[in-house]
Order: structure tokens, then sequence, then C-alpha cells
């Protein structure tokens, strides 16, 4: 099989799955645009803080992809199945982390100037999304050891499975019926708990089952934690978290920001932010493809054939990523009708948005994908201080100025084009930084004598 071939099959699968569990914010939104145009503002509120949390724990996990997929590539079995044990108490720390952040959101709220009328929405909505992040965390353990094992058929059965258990679940607890009261929003969050949890239930299932995992001897007792592994977890683990949540966070504050403006503001940016995360799927699902395919062949030292995968993964991002932005262009009116229903002030400024998610959507995939590739190569601190200053400060501080302060000779816009805008050069400023620094990584290494 051509690398070509093999990092397609396997990003198509992945893809598949990550579009399912995309589907959970897409269905909550769209349920939450029918049941109230509040309850669409108070998710964007909500989601930025939740995804700002959620994403950034979860890769401190997904950052052990590639360290796993080199020891299967060197033929290690049962040390990666002691490893995968190890990370149980990764994820254990990450989940009382979450947790707490979860829980506590107001200082965060109040500094962002969150609306009063919305806080106690979104601390509501919040507090019952915290219950889903022990199983969440432990799902996606599960999940980058497939992804390590080029297996990643199992997962996404189980994630487009429980799409359609979750978006039934979140009609009924959201509005109710059948002796169920309506919750409102707060029902698409119980609906997303419950899920998760089934999720994890089937996972444990499987691992303990199916033949996939014999060889790595990974279901048997729980070692007393390896501090030496969990330096090595935190080396890699804790620099991509960190960047993962400058990344995203990059993006989601610009949702407190924008409440500010009022809720056609608000509403039309989550219609934004909703589709740049569908969007974003197709280049995640490439980085982590092409990042277990190129850690098999170091781990395997065919260096050679390390960067050829490297090479097809760049060229087939380019190419979707474009062909992506261009299908968003043309369907843009269309798509803010979706969402926005017969709302015509936030379907007008949705549109205009949508424009702007396409160019920012080409930079964002080169960008995840590179930084991907540089964790093959043991790569993460660099990559945090770039996002400090370009995603932070170009993107997040530049639009913050052209929104509300005024910037050069343009006065203060109060629109949520100013953070969009701002953000996509950030983006193309920091692909640019990550395709240099990956060429000289890849230049300098030097495969690891046998």
């Amino acid at each position: 099989m051509s690398e070509r071939s093999a990092i397609a099959r396997h990003a198509g699968t992945v893809l598949v799955g990550q579009l399912a569990t995309m589907a959970f914010g897409v269905a909550d939104t769209l349920i939450a645009g029918r049941y109230a145009p509040e309850a669409l503002a108070t998710l964007s509120v909500a989601s930025a803080v939740y995804i700002s949390i959620f994403v950034a724990l979860q890769a401190m996990v997904q950052a052990q992809l590639p360290v796993w997929a080199e020891l299967r590539g060197g033929g290690r079995g049962p040390e990666m199945g002691r490893s995968v044990r190890q990370a149980v108490w990764l994820c254990l720390a990450g989940i009382v982390l979450g947790m707490g952040a979860l829980l506590f959101p107001g200082p965060l709220l109040r500094w962002a100037e969150v609306p009063p009328h919305l806080e106690q929405q979104v601390l509501a909505y919040l507090a019952v999304l915290s219950l889903s992040l022990p199983p969440a965390m432990l799902f996606r353990a599960y999940s980058t050891l497939n992804q390590a094992l080029s297996r990643p058929v199992m997962v996404t059965w189980l994630q487009a499975a429980s799409l359609l258990v979750k978006v039934p679940l979140s009609i009924w607890f959201t509005f109710g019926g059948a002796g169920v009261p309506a919750m409102g929003l707060v029902g698409c969050a119980w609906a997303t708990v419950a899920v998760n949890y089934l999720l994890v239930a089937l996972a444990a299932w499987t691992l303990r089952t199916h033949s996939l995992y014999e060889p790595y001897r990974i279901w048997g007792a729980l070692e007393r934690p390896d501090w030496q592994v969990q330096r090595a977890f935190a080396r890699l683990g804790v620099p991509t978290a960190l960047a993962v949540m400058v990344e995203v966070t990059s993006f989601t504050l610009m949702a407190l920001f924008i409440a500010r403006q009022g809720t056609v503001a608000a509403a039309s940016h989550q219609i934004a932010s909703n589709l740049t995360a569908v969007l974003y799927m197709v280049p995640l699902s490439l980085g982590l493809a092409t990042s277990a395919r190129v850690s098999y062949w170091l781990g395997a030292r065919e260096d050679g054939r390390a960067r050829e995968a490297l090479r097809t993964g760049l060229r087939l991002t380019l190419l979707l990523a474009c062909a992506s932005a261009a299908l968003i262009v043309l369907s843009r009116n269309g798509l803010a009708r979706l969402y926005a229903g017969d709302n015509p002030r936030v379907v007008q400024m949705a549109a205009g948005l949508l424009m702007w998610v396409a160019l920012y959507h080409i930079a964002d995939a080169m960008q995840a994908l590179c930084v991907f590739l540089l964790r093959s190569f043991g790569v993460a601190t660099r990559p945090l201080v770039v996002y400090c200053v370009l995603l932070w400060g170009v993107g997040l501080g530049g639009g913050y100025l052209l929104a509300y302060r005024g910037l050069g000779p343009w006065p203060p816009l109060q629109t949520p084009a100013a953070f969009w805008g701002a953000g996509g050069v950030a983006l193309a400023l920091t692909a640019a930084a990550f395709t240099a620094l990956l060429w000289r990584v890849v230049r300098s290494h030097r495969p690891v004598p046998a």
C-alpha cells in the first residue's frame, strides 16, 4: 500500500468518527437556535470555556500518539501496553484539574465581561458538562491507542453510533416530553454526559475482549505511577497541552469578547466558529494519520519512508483545505440560514463572517498538520512559544484592538469580523513559522542506530 493510500484510509476513518463527535456540537447549536436566541448566545460562551479546558487536557493524552506508534514500529509491544496503563494516571491528573476549572469559571467570565444575564446560565451548563470529563479523558486514551495501532475503525464505529443516541437525547431533554420536563440548554449537557459514559464503557469492553490488543498485554493490573514514565509523558504532554490551550483559547476567547457586542453578534460568531471547528476535523484527521505513520517508520528506523509519509500528508492537507474553503465561500448564505432559521440579522452577519472562515481555514489546516509532525520528532516547546506570540499577541490581541480600541488608520470596528481578520493573519504567520521549523527539524534528524 502506498503512503498516500495508507494515510488517506487512516485519515478518512478518523474523519468519520471526528465528524460524528463534532456533530454533537452542531446538533446542540441547531437545537439551541430553535429553542431560543438567548440559548444560542449562552452556548457560544459556555462552549468557549469548555472547549478551552477540554481540548487542552485531551491534547496532553493525545500527545503520546507518536510515542506509542514508535514503540509499535520498533516491535516493543509489551512496553507499549505498560505505557498505555501508565497513561491512566495522566488522565486522572487531567480530570482533577479540568473539573475544578469547569466548576469554578466565574473569574474568567467576569474578566471577559460576559453579560450578567448570561453568566448564570453558563455556570449551570458548565457544571453539568464537568461530569462528562472523566469518561471523555479515558476515551481519548483509548482513541489515541487505536491511532497508534493504525486501527481507528473501532473508535469511529463507537463515535458514529453514539451520535444516534446523542441527538434524540438532546432534543428530548431540551424540549421535554414523555414525563421529562423541558430543561432548556442544560438538557444538551446532560445528553453529552450520558453518551460519554456509554462510550467509555464500550471502549473498556473492547479492550477486554478484542484480539487486536492481546499482543500488547494492555488489560492487566494497573501499576503504581512510574515517575520516569510520567516525566516522559510530561515532557511531551505538558507543552503540547499548553500549546493547544493557547491555540484554542485564541479562538474561543473570541466568543467571550464578542459577547459584549450583543446577542446577534454572539449568535453569528457561534455559527462561524462551529463551522470552523467542523472544517478543522479534516486537518486534524490527516495530522493524526500522518503523525502515526511517520512515527511508526521512525520507530522502525526507516527514515526515508518517514519523510515520504510526511510529504504526502502535507500535500493532501493543502489540497483538501483549499477545496473546503471554496465550498464555504459558495454556500455561505445557505449555511447561515440553516443555522439561524428566520432571523435575518443573524443570517446577514453570519454569512459575512463565513468569508473570513474560508481564509482562516487554509492557514489553520497547514499549521495544524505541521505541529502534529513536529511532535513526531519530539518537538513540543518551540510551537508553544510561537503560539503565544502570534495567536495570543497578533490574533487575539490584534482583534481586540481592532474591535474596541482602534488600530492605526482603523477606528474601533465593533464587529466580530475584527477578530476573524486578525486571527486569520496570525494563523498564516504561524503556518509559515511551523513550516520553516519542520523543514529544519527534518533536515537535521538522524535515525537512532539499531
